[in-house]
């Protein structure tokens, strides 16, 4: 397994996910090293969410092979999701409208100290396993770009207050407090003007920069990108049967 300053190489060759209603995606290929920024491009519909939850175990592949940091799919999908995140991705990583930005951030750290935390670790003076999770917000919420003091009302301000790029940033942000060696963002464009679209890949193209392999599905890949993997609906399955793949993907990764 790739070590944390590196993220996690990504390597896939005739990747496919197929379900009941036919193909999601098929014959994919990806060659990206660590701390990569993979762009997925394709049309809504395409089966660009669904690659994106296979690529971080969340669901499963039907054929062809794929390795995530070192980690065979799907044979290994657990252990692949313990080393990745998703961000921004609806139906899965929705931020709740009324809960604070603060809100969101202090329970992603308590949930994380939860899974992740040793038993000595659960047994530091509250002081220490404080200043702990403060300083794992604050490096996270650096790597995404927020800056609280710029929030209407900083670390009070409700999620619906939020301005698309803030949202996506925040929703970065919870995902990096984990420290996954691979992040998956979803939607990276849609609906944002040229310079906020300019804005968000350069961002992502930092956090890729310090370490972490992003894998962002887009319509258009950007010039920042390492690696563009695009994706189109399979002749034998049709764009609506394919959103439907998606939904059930979306399904099946909230319970994972």
């Amino acid at each position: 397994m790739d070590g944390p300053e590196g993220g996690a190489a990504v390597a896939a060759e005739g990747f496919g996910v197929k379900g009941p209603r036919g193909w999601a995606f098929r014959g994919v290929d990806v060659d990206a090293a660590p701390g990569s920024l993979i762009a997925v491009a394709g049309p809504s519909g395409s089966g660009r969410t669904c690659l994106l939850l296979a690529l971080t175990g969340r669901m499963r592949s039907a054929e062809g092979t794929a390795t995530v940091g070192g980690l065979r799919l799907p044979k290994q999908m657990p252990a692949v999701r313990r080393i990745s995140a998703l961000a921004h991705v609806p139906g899965v990583t929705d931020l709740d409208p009324a809960f604070t930005v603060a809100e969101h951030l202090r329970e992603r750290a308590l949930l994380q100290r939860r899974f992740d935390g040793s038993l000595r670790g659960l047994l530091r003076p509250r002081s220490e396993r404080v200043a702990a999770a403060k300083l794992r917000i604050d490096t996270a919420l650096t790597a995404a770009g927020l800056d609280l003091d710029t929030l209407p009302k900083g670390s009070r301000t409700a999620v619906r207050d939020l301005e698309r790029v803030e949202a996506l940033r925040l929703s970065l942000a919870l995902a990096l407090i984990g420290r996954p060696l691979l992040i998956g963002v979803d939607d990276t464009d849609l609906k944002l003007a040229d310079a906020e679209r300019a804005e968000v890949w350069n961002q992502l193209r930092s956090v890729a920069a310090a370490g972490t392999t992003v894998v962002a599905v887009c319509s258009e890949a950007p010039d920042e990108a390492d690696v563009v993997v695009s994706t189109a609906p399979p002749r034998a399955t049709a764009p609506n049967d394919t959103e439907k793949e998606t939904a059930d993907a979306l399904a099946e990764a909230r319970r994972a």
